[in-house]
């Protein structure tokens, strides 16, 4: 089986857990290091014959359009992380459907072709925050992967459902989702699917995971992020918890990445769509918006 790998194209500095030390006013002044630590997951890819789904962040793609058409050029699916990286239930209406929208259009301008998938600001679509799925289906995006069905301070849903699914956002619009990996531990489900999980977990529990999922027949929709490879990067003086978030165990997660793609196999996550869809009955139940709101 074929699982999912994506990545979402972010620096270090534009992060939630380091936004009260790295104001968005202060990124221009940071050297950047996104564009050399992608670079390095595509050839990583390369070397596994990995596709991929990239979320691009827009102010990346401002910056770095050159970035942008080598993820395109190596085959790889480039679909959107919104534009500045601000938690969604922070911004207006307004705000983010204009940001999404400038993102969405200098993504396209770059690669010549449709942008169908969105994923928000550490999924940051919640409860308070499930209007922006009318704003992603207004857009003409095709797919989203921002609602993890989980418990956490900053992002999640509990409750809501765990397999790739179609869904009714608010207006009755269709979108279909793509909530990221969670191994459910009596009624818990644990959040499992990359990111700061994968380097806290020991890698033999990650790949314990995966077989478990993969047993049942799911997918396993795997996340990074291009800073995570990155044990070099520049240490912000944080708080406790923001420390052990961002910093814990980077200087072991490209190892472990390496032994990911080794021991199984990952493709695109428009590629899995397809193919799900392709599936006679499988996941064809559509979630309502009314359905995700007795669930929260």
């Amino acid at each position: 089986m074929k699982n999912v790998m994506t990545i979402d194209v972010e620096d270090y500095f534009h992060v939630a857990s380091l936004s009260n030390e790295l104001k968005p006013d202060s990124w221009d002044k940071i050297a950047p290091r996104v564009q050399n630590n992608t670079q390095r997951i595509l050839d990583i890819f390369d070397q596994y014959n990995v596709k991929a789904t990239f979320f691009v962040l827009g102010l990346v793609a401002n910056k770095f359009p050159d970035l942008v058409k080598e993820i395109d050029r190596r085959g790889h699916e480039v679909a959107s992380h919104g534009y500045s990286h601000q938690l969604i239930y922070n911004q207006s209406y307004k705000e983010f459907k204009d940001e999404t929208k400038k993102s969405k259009s200098i993504l396209e301008q770059i690669i010549g072709k449709s942008v169908v998938g969105y994923r928000a600001a550490s999924y940051s679509i919640t409860e308070k925050s499930l209007w922006a799925l009318d704003i992603l289906a207004d857009l003409e995006f095709k797919y989203d992967s921002s609602i993890y069905p989980v418990t956490h301070d900053v992002y999640g849903i509990s409750g809501s459902p765990t397999e790739p699914h179609f869904l009714t956002t608010p207006n009755g619009s269709a979108l279909f989702e793509f909530p990221p990996s969670t191994y459910k531990i009596l009624n818990y489900q644990l959040p499992v699917a990359g990111g700061g999980y994968f380097r806290l977990y020991p890698y033999w529990l990650t790949r314990y995971f995966f077989k478990s999922i993969n047993k049942r027949s799911n997918v396993f929709a795997f996340y990074l992020h291009p800073w995570e490879i990155d044990p070099d990067q520049p240490r912000v003086n944080t708080n406790a918890l923001s420390k052990f978030r961002h910093y814990n165990n980077l200087e072991k997660c490209e190892a472990r990445l390496i032994n990911l793609l080794q021991d199984f196999e990952f493709t695109s996550m428009d590629h899995k769509i397809k193919e799900i869809d392709c599936l006679s009955g499988i996941n064809k139940a559509v979630v309502s918006y009314q359905n995700f709101k007795a669930l929260s």
